[in-house]
């Protein structure tokens, strides 16, 4: 398992179906979208069907990912303001590699064996936060036990039945076309932080 890291303070612990909306139940103001939105400390999520379309192009050179510029810069934003931002796969690569040095990803997982839960235990000890303060997106069945334990689950209209009913949230945008930005922007806004970044690039 590759597990890349960059050192960073310690951050004490701060604690459902539409497209666009929340499959999950809720059960008081603490189970609210906008609730779980407003406790996000560790934003995480798998990399291929959610930060890329899915496609991988192999040729004898090597291969190949697109990755969205809009999610990219979302998530420098999410940096910016304090929420570390970690990605998982199960399919290591030296592209996502690449994209996640020229991101200053904070975590980078990327391994053949071991489960995602595992890797997301390992992240929270580092930070010193809980699943209630983390934030995951996943499309597909080895992210599962992930989104079921988070305090905010999020699924992609491209991803298989069940992560969508264990979702919080299933976004508007498909995998790789902005998911990933639609939920920074959701974060930022419930945290009340968004008006402020717009304002700071009016200026």
């Amino acid at each position: 398992m590759t597990n890349k890291r960059r050192r960073t303070p310690r951050v004490s612990a701060g604690a459902h179906q539409t497209k666009g909306t929340s499959p999950k139940s809720s059960q008081g103001e603490s189970g609210t979208l906008e609730a779980r939105l407003q406790r996000v400390k560790l934003f995480l999520c798998d990399v291929d069907g959610i930060l890329t379309d899915g496609s991988i192009f192999i040729t004898a050179d090597g291969e190949f990912k697109q990755f969205n510029i809009l999610d990219g810069l979302g998530l420098r934003l999410l940096q910016n303001e304090g929420i570390k931002v970690g990605w998982i796969s199960n399919r290591p690569s030296a592209v996502t590699e690449r994209r996640a040095n020229e991101l200053k990803i904070d975590f980078l997982v990327q391994q053949k064996q071991g489960t995602k839960v595992a890797a997301v235990e390992d992240i929270l000890r580092q930070t010193g936060l809980d699943f209630p303060a983390a934030c995951f997106m996943g499309d597909d069945i080895v992210d599962l036990a992930v989104l079921r334990r988070v305090g905010l689950a999020i699924a992609v209209p491209g991803g298989i039945q069940e992560t969508k009913n264990l979702a919080h949230h299933v976004t508007k945008a498909p995998g790789g076309r902005g998911a990933v930005r639609e939920v920074v922007e959701m974060i930022l806004k419930a945290q009340g932080k968004w008006n402020r970044l717009v304002q700071q690039y009016l200026a």
